[in-house]
């Protein structure tokens, strides 16, 4: 299964927004992108049960193509599953062609499960890993440990996006030249973006994704 997946350095860095850039970005260059976030921690009350609100996104992000069910199937104070659960889930419902992007829960060592952390799905998956950083103080700490976490599991990186998560940030700092030079590679910086407009946040910045998606739908036919 060609696809990719997202972590982050921390949680609330952006991870959703992110992942549905891209997803949207894959899908403008033709590939059949199936969004996974397995588990969930934000799940808003719907109906008299849990709607999981990033999940939605992607629904919404891939033209309602699927339904919520197969893009999210657990909260995270659900009950426990195990890693063979979670990969069944995340390839469910996909064919052979499709584009699997799954989004973990947090950071690259959360805890997805009881016995189970992002890292492990992603290396059951061999899928190439997009760190999401946000452009803040200790920005770069997190990063460069994030992105030896994911060699030491033998997955390929595939792309670190700086997120500016509040606005201003990177006047601030200068996590942008500095992780670029410990990591020996480009790193895409996402300036901030007011919600409040009528846009969408993950198509207003899904421009600055294309260089990122275009790599990663080459591979995808490679």
């Amino acid at each position: 299964m060609r696809g990719v997946f997202i972590t982050g350095s921390d949680a609330g860095v952006g991870k959703t927004t992110v992942g549905a850039a891209l997803a949207w970005r894959l899908s403008l260059l033709g590939r059949t992108v199936r969004p996974r976030k397995p588990v969930e921690a934000d799940c808003a009350e719907w109906r008299g049960g849990s709607c999981p609100r990033d999940g939605e996104t992607y629904r919404v992000v891939t033209g309602g193509r699927e339904a919520l069910e197969h893009i999210c199937c657990y909260s995270l104070k659900g009950r426990a599953v195990s890693l063979d659960d979670l990969v069944r889930v995340c390839c469910d419902g996909t064919r052979a062609g499709d584009f699997l992007l799954v989004e973990g829960a947090g950071g690259f060592y959360s805890p997805l499960a009881g016995d189970v952390l992002n890292a492990d799905l992603a290396a059951a998956l061999r899928l190439p890993v997009v760190v999401v950083s946000a452009d803040r103080p200790g920005a770069i700490h997190q990063t460069l440990l994030t992105a030896d976490a994911v060699a030491r599991r033998g997955l390929a990186l595939a792309g670190v996006v700086l997120n500016e998560t509040t606005p201003g940030t990177h006047d601030r700092t200068h996590n942008l030249e500095d992780l670029a030079r410990w990591l020996g590679r480009e790193l895409t910086i996402i300036p901030y973006y007011d919600a409040a407009g009528d846009t969408p946040v993950w198509q207003a910045i899904a421009p600055y994704l294309t260089a990122i998606a275009a790599s990663l739908a080459a591979d995808a036919v490679g």
